[in-house]
């Protein structure tokens, strides 16, 4: 080196006489333009449908609300008693035993088999298990100040937080969040799934092509719950309840199939 440059490049030159500047390497800044609101503003939206479609889907709905008017109306009341639970108080007094009767239920959403949770919950104990679940749920409803909810989610499933419990995964995450804010989420568990999800049901029902979970910008928290919004924005109103709503558009995947309403 010969001598540093304005600039913090450096005057570089070779024994053989032949000199150069070798500039310093570029830093790349954080993209300010990949905020989460811009992720969400390049979300599908409802006007992203084809109105054809939104009739046919419609017609759907008509027939379907003129056969299935309501559901079970004692999910109501077994969703109370864990609202009460789940609350900052209650969360942290609660029988460890009604946590793993959370997690095996399928009383107003079915969480499917969770061998994993429970074989981590019995090499635990009770005690144990119960700690490392309140603290899960705990930071999905009230965690830091300034953290989205899509990102808490985010860390629980990314396996960022090691108080995590294990096993308590999507399903669950989203059953709790059905549980304590039943309005706004519909009893769809899992973003992606054979059986069909989120994503499924968008394709399926309205045309949409959801963005898949391995997209680097999204993060599976954050289509769990965008996809939420936008299925619930697209179902619209009329139903009792948002698992009346969920239960139409399970209804509605398989009537279509991917293919237009008749």
């Amino acid at each position: 080196m010969v001598r540093t440059l304005d600039g913090g490049g450096r005057l570089v030159k070779h024994r053989c006489g032949f000199s150069w500047e070798h500039k310093a390497p570029v830093v790349s800044e954080p993209n300010p333009a990949r905020s989460l609101g811009d992720l969400k503003s390049r979300f599908p939206k409802a006007e992203d449908v084809d109105p054809e479609q939104l009739e046919r889907v419609a017609r759907l709905k008509e027939r379907y609300l003129a056969d299935k008017p309501e559901l079970d109306p004692g999910v109501a009341a077994y969703w109370a008693k864990y609202q009460r639970i789940f609350s900052a108080d209650g969360l942290w007094t609660c029988d460890p035993r009604v946590l793993k009767d959370f997690a095996n239920s399928e009383i107003g959403a079915r969480p499917g088999n969770q061998a994993t949770f429970n074989s981590a919950w019995n090499d635990m104990g009770d005690a144990a298990a119960a700690e490392a679940t309140r603290q899960t749920i705990e930071h999905l409803l009230r965690g830091p100040e300034g953290v989205p909810l899509e990102d808490r989610l985010e860390q629980l499933l990314s396996g960022a937080k090691p108080f995590a419990m294990t096993g308590f995964k999507e399903a669950l995450l989203t059953k709790v969040l059905c549980v304590m804010d039943p309005d706004r989420f519909l009893t769809i568990l899992k973003y992606t799934t054979e059986a069909g999800g989120k994503r499924e049901i968008a394709r399926m029902v309205y045309g949409l092509e959801l963005p898949a979970p391995e997209s680097v910008n999204w993060t599976l928290g954050r289509l769990i719950l965008w996809s939420n919004d936008l299925l619930l924005d697209l179902a619209g109103d009329g139903f009792a309840n948002q698992q009346h709503a969920a239960a139409f558009l399970w209804w509605a995947k398989d009537q279509l199939g991917g293919r237009p309403a008749a």
